[in-house]
């Protein structure tokens, strides 16, 4: 699996990684291992899941991580991550 990581401030995109995971590991783990370490990459705290985020991935395999999904100020308008490529046939 391969996540993008996007740190995205007025519409430009400011920084960006891509994270690649593999291993038996179920997919919903797989991705939070991601969140966690395109974060690192980042050196942001992992934000929290909210039900928009949750729902969202579900839906397109995408979301966006904003202000209120952080403890702290960030310095961007968003985070978003986005599946690339899947281990599912």
């Amino acid at each position: 699996m391969r996540i993008w990581g996007k740190i995205i401030r007025d519409n430009h995109l400011l920084r960006d990684t891509v994270v690649v995971l593999e291993g038996p590991q179920r997919r919903t783990l797989k991705i939070f291992e991601g969140l966690r370490l395109i974060c690192m990459e980042f050196d942001l705290a992992v934000p929290t899941w909210l039900d928009v985020n949750v729902k969202e991935f579900q839906r397109i395999a995408k979301t966006r991580f904003r202000q209120d999904s952080f403890i702290e100020q960030i310095p961007f308008d968003y985070l978003e991550i986005q599946v690339i490529e899947d281990d599912i046939p």
